[in-house]
């Protein structure tokens, strides 16, 4: 018997990510469509069933050989009905995505937090490494997060677990946040963030090399901080410092209530690697429980911008295996 896929669908602002994926995880074509965020994103699903069709055609296939679709959206969910109350980015507003793209496509779908998507894409084919408990932390414009566990995506009561970016680090006179409140570790860790550190820093440390990026166009950037570093700047160091010390901190407070095998750092400013990694473990070594310290390994994501469309057939092939069972 010819063996099924499953579509992971990954929608952005800007492209919506896909791709047909084996039962194994093994990935057969990815492909990418974009955004069409006129008339408040309604033609977006006909474009997603419209795309889905002409690649299977391309490969001389049926729907039949598709066993459901694990789509990852931005904004606040009801996972249960797989409804988007607010998706700034996309123009949604109570959309009911879930039966919209069942009904244009007649194969079953499931729909989740995008966060929460690239966090188990990590956990079955990335850095991950198959941990049932992972905590999963991506580093891009903003922080986001999935906490998966005992291999399970933790939603919380209304959806809204694994809102790490918005965890308070700063609780008096922080800068800030997008979501409303100060302080938030979004507002230091993100790639945003380390470049209003380095720019408030520039006055304290007249010699800096980030006095220069700062003139151009567009000013300062987390890779000029990244670079920085490297040259052994101090203010760029002292960023690096600080960012280090609040992430290390959250994430240990985190690490122990909820004892991860795997911590894994994703999104842009993780391509700093080890300039991000260390300072992050080592302050995470200092403030968490020596048995929860030895339970958790830290690692770099590995799938990128991938890691979004295996978790919608991951999430897609765990729906099938509940409805077979």
């Amino acid at each position: 018997m010819d063996e099924k896929w499953y579509v992971g669908v990954d929608l952005g602002g800007t492209t919506i990510k896909m791709a047909f994926i084996s039962d194994y995880g093994d990935l057969i074509k990815k492909w990418e469509i974009p955004t069409d965020i006129s008339d408040k994103g309604k033609n977006i699903t006909t474009d997603i069933a419209k795309s889905i069709d002409s690649v299977l055609e391309e490969f001389g296939e049926k729907k039949s050989r598709l066993n459901g679709i694990g789509m990852g959206a931005p904004g606040f969910i009801d996972l249960s009905r797989g409804f988007i109350y607010h998706a700034v980015n996309i123009g949604w507003e109570n959309f009911p995505l879930k039966e919209r793209l069942e009904m244009e496509t007649g194969l079953p779908v499931v729909v989740d937090n995008d966060a929460n998507l690239a966090a188990v894409g990590e956990m079955w084919r990335g850095a991950g490494d198959g941990a049932k408990d992972l905590l999963c932390v991506t580093l891009g414009t903003g922080v986001g997060g999935g906490i998966v566990a005992n291999g399970k995506i933790l939603h919380g009561t209304n959806g809204m677990a694994g809102e790490i970016g918005h965890i308070t680090a700063i609780p008096e006179g922080g800068a800030p946040c997008n979501c409303g409140k100060t302080g938030c570790i979004e507002t230091i860790a993100s790639a945003t963030g380390i470049c209003r550190l380095a720019r408030e820093g520039l006055e304290k440390y007249p010699n800096s090399i980030l006095h220069k990026e700062q003139e151009k166009e567009g000013g300062i950037t987390s890779k000029d901080v990244f670079d920085a570093a490297d040259k052994k700047d101090e203010l760029a160091l002292y960023v690096l410092e600080l960012v280090g010390y609040h992430l290390g901190f959250m994430i240990a407070s985190l690490g122990n209530a909820i004892n991860p095998g795997k911590i894994v750092l994703g999104g842009g400013v993780s391509k700093a690697g080890d300039k991000i990694l260390q300072p992050v473990k080592q302050n995470f070594d200092k403030f968490a429980l020596p048995r929860v310290k030895e339970g958790a390994e830290f690692a770099i994501a590995s799938l990128g911008n991938d890691a979004g469309v295996y978790g919608g057939a991951w999430m897609a092939k765990k729906l099938h295996e509940e409805t077979v069972l």
